[in-house]
């Protein structure tokens, strides 16, 4: 009899901290699904110095935060190794996402004992489906470097972010991503945010998938990874009967830094000010106005406020007005254990 690795959702724990820190915007891609926006979340380069102190406010000396640094692409930033290094000494364990091409021999001015995971971004299983999507040249490049991080060493991890474009392939992805080494597997569902929230895929398009199709498609693919030995990681999206309704917002701290000195706790917000929190002066600052945490602690049918708020659209409703579907805190996720 064979044994089916099977999902258990990861809930949230009092404590828990998490920061996701960009440290620029500046990318040398132009993905059409991009969520950065400019406009809201500036075009600085933070400087060495200032990424230092603004890490020093978020950490937690007496116990191991979890610190994602991004960009843009954070291997534009020169001084990314010393950043990696600076937050190692303050009890992070340090993530870096990357579009795949490296800059400035990151390889080589980094160990793998001195960076916890190196996070890649892929959205097809080759070319032809990928590069459409995130540029042309994307996937060579990408998964040759994912090669030479995996021989250095590295701990290697991929995200595939599932959209309307793609899903039709995710079941081709673990096939892949055990040929290329990787240990780690995020799945994420895309965000109407920054390019989506103002461009469709095609005329009248949808970036988003039904729901059908991510319960059907998404959970399979997952297992399917694990079997290969592959630690996967998705999100919840939709809550079963009998689940009530956590918003990581009221739990677990979840902090998102921008240079421009923005702080969310929630990420559907990002498009817009507000805010729970800025850094002026090297202090983090509560913003005492009307800010996404405001609305946390409303409970409604449809599940998560934020969602209700900002990507109405997401949500199907039956004829007598009750969604068909609760939607989960974003941050909720689901995991599937390799078995052996």
């Amino acid at each position: 009899m064979t044994t089916v690795p099977t999902a258990r959702t990861v809930g949230f724990q009092s404590g828990e901290r998490n920061i996701f820190f960009h440290i620029l915007t500046a990318c040398n891609l132009a993905c059409r699904h991009c969520y950065i926006n400019p406009g809201q979340h500036g075009t600085n380069t933070l400087p060495f110095e200032t990424v230092r102190q603004w890490l020093k406010l978020f950490a937690q000396p007496e116990r191991q935060t979890n610190l994602v640094l991004l960009g843009g692409e954070p291997t534009l930033h020169p001084e990314l190794p010393a950043i990696i290094r600076a937050a190692k000494s303050m009890r992070y364990a340090v993530t870096v996402d990357s579009n795949g091409y490296l800059f400035h021999d990151l390889l080589d001015r980094v160990s793998p004992r001195e960076l916890d995971y190196l996070s890649f971004s892929l959205d097809g299983p080759d070319a032809a489906v990928n590069d459409p999507i995130r540029g042309e040249g994307v996937f060579a490049v990408c998964t040759k470097n994912i090669l030479r991080a995996v021989a250095c060493g590295f701990n290697t991890s991929l995200i595939y972010t599932v959209s309307s474009l793609n899903i039709d392939h995710l079941h081709r992805m673990p096939a892949l991503l055990a040929n290329l080494g990787i240990r780690r597997f995020f799945i994420q569902v895309i965000g109407l945010r920054g390019n989506p929230a103002v461009k469709k895929p095609d005329a009248g398009d949808s970036w988003q998938v039904a729901p059908e199709q991510w319960l059907t498609v998404v959970p399979e693919v997952a297992a399917a990874a694990a079997r290969l030995g592959i630690h996967t990681t998705y999100p919840k999206v939709y809550l079963d009967e009998e689940e009530s309704f956590q918003c990581a917002g009221i739990v677990a701290d979840n902090f998102f830094v921008f240079p421009n000195g923005r702080v969310y706790r929630c990420p559907l917000c990002e498009d817009h000010p507000i805010h729970s929190y800025r850094v002026e002066e090297n202090r983090i600052v509560y913003r005492n106005t009307l800010t996404e945490d405001r609305f946390f602690l409303l409970n409604i049918p449809e599940g998560c406020v934020m969602n209700r708020l900002l990507q109405p659209d997401t949500i199907q409703y039956h004829p007598d007005g009750t969604p068909m579907h609760r939607i989960s805190c974003c941050l909720l996720k689901q995991e599937i254990a390799p078995l052996v």
